[in-house]
């Protein structure tokens, strides 16, 4: 028994099970999480080590070689790549996508900690930890009031952060400030010297004379008391009455030789919004939680301040949840107006209310059903799963088109509703189930080829398959039911043969559907003819159709080739850099003019400064430094700007350019990079000075090429430092050690935080240093009196030499080699083009022995995710003809279908063309789906011809019925699919503009394959019946041979 007959005899059953899924959908849908896109896996593990006081080259041979030899020997491993800089080593290793990264960084763990027993003793443990992109702050917040700055971060610190940390789905709250007090022990060096008394028996005797210490208990009766020793600072004032006991037995102040106050900390970092001085808030979510409830939880609870607090300001830099939901009710909204074109399409073919809402009735149910299959899934609701709901909307009606028009026939040639409805749905069954298995089985490779590829498009294929699934199920039940019940032909034609779906009747609109009946009319007819002439010129129509596909797919030329579709999030990042060495207050003058440059702008809503760090994963592991800078400007919504985010940020770029003194790179945010730059060159050798000399001449080449922008080597200028190399035979005359030595210049020069003084839970560093002429004047440090153990001094300069030198800033190394890399962005032109031409350029470069390079960046992962397409293609193509053979139960037919793939393939690569989109990731998703879509009209066909042939009808003669008959329908099923792709394809509103080169590529391949496949198919058809006759013919003559042979014998 059929499926339909089930539903047709058992309606009330089905309508319960129908009614089931709209229950459990809207109940999956209230619970599927929201986010931009599929939680990806960035397949690197870091590992990061410190070794403070040593520099870059000594890092390099100490620590990170070492750990680079044990990484190297990790399994599934693709690269090992490590900067060593000043105190600091990270060692990244990326893997191949798909790898189980847990596995991958328990195997790090290991590895490390086998190579530990190499590292010197001096440095840290190794931390080993995998790269989340969850890290990255889904809330940033900036706190001001225009006035204490000191006061801001004490609310932020003490109110602010607990609150926002007890929000659940938050990892960490982060502040960005340095607004903070500390308590300054000023040293006078004559007094010291006079005294006969050093530096280090301040710090021992502030240390010792600060703390609380247990000393356990006692009993008094049968109570037990525990004991605690007393001796924390109670007030500022304590420490400068601290005794101090001379060598000559006598006690002094420790306010005699020192002056105690409270000052503020020297400020590192510096943040601010809209121009003002404030304190930044950071906001990172747990790892796999709903991005979208966390980030409405946190805005909750930020009001809540607010109005606890009014006499702060609290702004909202930028939050991740109103882009995300933007996104999705744009892309929503794009499916809803396609869902309608798509019924007002049926409504204008079929005339009849009835029915149209039959069919319509496919849409919603489809799409709810999908809901639940995708909650079951553990798949979120992100860009890319509403994405291919949105551009499978065309598609969930096509099965219902296909069977209502088979069961108006029926019911047009006389039969009852209920025999209508049950003859009808059967004998399209295997078509629309051939027609529907063969999309999904294009979606399929998608999911199994892996790579980059798996991860980002995986949960949308899994979407397109599951709806389309459920539209077939639909189908074959639901439809097959309703219009047993209520579906109406008008009486004219009851009982009369049909040639399709033509109501006769007209109700409404009379002139418009009197045009459209002409107009269609004259178009079956023109069909007729065209196909009768394909049938008579059958060699004529083949070339024809060749010379269209080779003029289509020549457009390709001219169409750019690039990784993935930028988006307009409505983010500009600014990044500043200055000349190494340069002190916090310079930059923050540069980033001050930029601020002052583009406060006309209209575009800009709010402006977000940080000055003292570069920002990025490198800044944020190897630290900050005081000559960088970063700004985020947030701009306006789309529909508020009538100019895009890269218009926006060319103008920001032109207006800072004539800022001296100062690097100042100008970029957009993009969801979608996969990390690095557009343009990435790697050099690769031993001699530093030898890949500094190469990469500058490869800029300097690259900045001619068109197209290219923001071009930089990963070469900067080397850090100024004074080298103090201590004398040890010298220092070992006065009794001096050079741990010593090296403390005494540390504390005189800079600092050191001896202990903390607690008040009122909150805790202050106690600092102990020199005057500020040790550190101002270059001679005075050299005259630094060191306290020796016999009581009297030395000078520095007698014990120790001092050097000025100059070193790089960091050593890159990829696969155990030293590297060095030229950079770029792009604008204007096409990322394959872009490359092409700095080829060309860099083949004629004659490169020394033993150096090389190659070019990497997006271009890398733009090659290798195509070849991943590729394969897909070609699996989904075999995929498609196998499902075929099995249902035309032969091995000819599925060729005369999938002959109209190539020829659709032509249309996307012109539609393109003609919309000035390029040919990247997503529109190669389309190409794909293509493969799938367009086969559905051949099948269709094809089956009709076979059913009218075995009743009895001479081959021509079939496909003359054939080829009108299925006309409409396939004119229904490819304008509903078009049209509710038209949204989409047009790339309006947030986040639009990942579909639209997809939609853009379906419909032009759609479009052009449906008029040729209608014309050439039929021919094709003929050819391969004739080829195989005559195959046959061949074979049965062999056998008659064979056979007589033997008699003969």
């Amino acid at each position: 028994m059929s499926l339909s007959k089930i539903a047709v005899n058992k309606p009330v059953t089905t309508a319960m099970l129908m009614l089931v899924i709209l229950l459990l959908g809207g109940i999956s849908l209230a619970r599927l999480p929201l986010d931009l896109m599929p939680d990806i896996e960035i397949p690197v593990v870091i590992v990061t080590t410190s070794y403070s006081g040593v520099g870059p080259h000594e890092m390099e041979n100490l620590v990170t070689r070492p750990i680079e030899d044990t990484v190297a020997t990790v399994s599934d491993l693709e690269a090992v790549t490590s900067v060593s800089s000043q105190g600091s080593s990270m060692v990244m290793a990326r893997f191949d996508f798909g790898t189980d990264m847990d596995f991958a960084a328990l195997e790090m763990r290991e590895k490390v900690d086998m190579a530990r027993g190499r590292l010197p003793d001096g440095a840290t443990s190794p931390m080993v930890m995998k790269l989340d992109p969850n890290a990255m702050p889904v809330v940033m917040l900036s706190l001001s009031n225009g006035a204490d700055l000191f006061e801001l971060q004490t609310l932020a610190e003490d109110t602010i952060q607990p609150r926002l940390e007890r929000i659940s789905g938050v990892a960490s709250v982060s502040i960005i400030g340095d607004y903070t007090n500390e308590i300054e022990i000023k040293v006078d060096q004559q007094q010291l010297n006079a005294y006969g008394i050093g530096i280090d028996q301040l710090t021992q005797v502030i240390s010792a004379s600060n703390m609380n210490m247990p000393g356990g208990t006692v009993e008094r009766g049968a109570e037990k008391l525990t004991i605690r020793t007393m001796g924390e600072f109670e007030t500022v004032e304590e420490i400068g009455e601290l005794p101090i006991t001379l060598p000559s037995g006598s006690i002094i102040r420790l306010k005699d030789v020192a002056a105690v106050e409270v000052i503020q900390k020297e400020i590192s970092t510096i943040s601010r919004t809209n121009s003002q001085n404030g304190i930044g808030i950071q906001i990172q979510k747990q790892s796999g939680t709903n991005t979208v409830q966390v980030a409405n939880s946190i805005d909750r609870e930020v009001e809540k301040l607010r109005a606890e607090h009014p006499e702060f300001e609290l702004i909202t830099i930028m939050n991740q949840a109103e882009y995300i939901q933007d996104s999705i009710t744009s892309v929503a909204k794009n499916a809803v107006v396609g869902g309608l074109l798509a019924v007002l399409v049926l409504y204008v073919f079929l005339r009849n209310i009835g029915s149209t809402l039959i069919i319509a009735t496919a849409l919603p149910i489809s799409i709810i059903a999908t809901f639940v299959l995708l909650y079951f899934n553990g798949i979120t609701l992100n860009m890319m799963t509403l994405g291919g709901l949105a551009l499978g909307v065309g598609m969930l009606v096509d099965n219902a088109i296909v069977v209502l028009e088979n069961i108006y026939r029926y019911r047009s040639e006389g039969h009852s509703r209920k025999d209508a409805a049950i003859e009808g749905a059967k004998e399209v069954s295997m078509a629309v189930s051939a027609s529907t298995l063969t999309t999904i089985a294009v979606f399929m490779p998608i999911i199994f080829v892996g790579g980059i590829t798996s991860i980002l498009f995986g949960e949308f294929a899994m979407t397109v398959a599951l709806s389309l699934a459920a539209s077939l199920l639909v189908a074959l039940t639901l439809i097959p039911m309703l219009c047993s019940k209520i579906l109406k032909v008008e009486t004219a034609v009851v009982g009369k043969p049909t040639e399709g779906m033509k109501p006769k009747k007209k109700r409404r609109f009379p002139g418009f559907y009197e045009a459209f009946d002409r107009g269609f009319e004259a178009l079956e007819q023109t069909y007729k003819k065209a196909l009768g002439w394909g049938l008579r010129h059958r060699k004529s129509t083949v070339l024809l159709a060749i010379l269209i596909f080779v003029g289509s797919v020549s457009s390709v030329f001219f169409v750019g080739v690039e990784f993935m579709p930028s988006a307009d999030q409505g983010e500009i990042s600014i990044n500043v850099t200055l000349p190494t060495g340069s002190q916090l207050y310079e930059t923050d003058d540069v980033l001050k003019q930029i601020e002052a440059l583009i406060e006309p702008l209209e575009e800009i809503e709010i402006t977000s400064t940080t000055v003292g760090g570069g920002g990025g994963l490198g800044g944020g592991l190897m630290g900050s430094s005081e000559n960088q800078g970063s700004m985020t400007v947030m701009l306006l919504g789309l529909s508020e700007r009538s100019r895009s985010d890269v218009e926006v940020a060319d103008e920001i770029r032109d207006l800072a350019k004539d800022i001296a003194g100062a690097e100042i790179s100008v970029s957009t945010a993009d969801g979608m990079a996969m990390g690095g730059s557009p343009i990435e060159i790697k050099v690769k050798g031993d001699d530093l000075t030898v890949l500094e000399g190469i990469t500058d001449d490869f800029r300097r080449s690259i900045r001619q090429v068109e197209g290219t922008r923001d071009v930089e080597t990963s070469f900067t200028e080397g850090i100024p430092e004074l080298q103090i190399h201590i004398n040890k035979y010298e220092a070992s005359t006065y009794g001096l050690t050079t741990a010593q030595v090296a403390n005494a210049v540390r504390s005189f020069a800079f600092g050191n935080t001896v202990s903390q003084f607690r008040e009122s839970g909150d805790e202050t560093d106690i600092v102990i240093r020199g005057e500020e002429s040790i550190r101002q004047d270059l001679a005075n440090l050299e005259q630094l009196s060191i306290q020796t153990p016999m009581g009297g001094t030395v000078p520095l300069n007698q014990v120790a030499d001092i050097h000025i030198t100059q070193g790089p800033t960091a050593i890159n190394r990829e696969d155990q080699q030293r590297l060095a890399t030229v950079t770029s962005d792009i604008s204007g032109r096409d990322l394959v083009s872009v490359t092409r031409d700095i080829e060309a350029l860099l083949v004629e470069y004659e490169m020394p022995e033993g150096y090389l390079y190659e070019i990497g960046g997006e271009n890398e992962q733009l090659e290798e995710t195509f070849a991943d397409l590729i394969l897909a293609v070609v699996l989904a193509v075999v995929l498609v003809y196998m499902i075929m053979a099995s249902q035309f139960e032969s091995l000819m037919h599925p060729f005369t279908i999938i002959m109209s793939v190539p020829l659709a393939f032509s249309g996307g690569l012109l539609a393109l063309f003609i919309t000035g989109r390029t040919l990247n990731v997503t529109a190669f998703i389309g190409l794909l789906m293509l493969a799938g879509i367009v086969i559905n009209n051949g099948i269709v066909l094809v089956d009709y011809i076979n059913t009218l042939r075995s009743s009895g009808k001479e081959r021509s003669e079939a496909i003359q019925i054939a080829g009108p008959v299925r006309l409409r329908p396939i004119l229904m099923t490819t304008l509903t699919t078009t049209l509710a792709m038209v949204p989409l394809a047009l790339g309006i509103g947030e986040g639009a503009e990942m579909q639209a080169p997809m939609a853009t590529t379906v419909i032009g391949g759609l479009l052009l394959s449906t008029v040729l496949t209608l014309l050439v198919t039929p021919v094709i058809y003929t050819l391969m019946d004739d080829f195989s006759a005559a195959v046959k013919r061949k074979l049965k003559g062999k056998d008659k041979t064979a056979i007589s042979s033997q008699k003969l014998g």
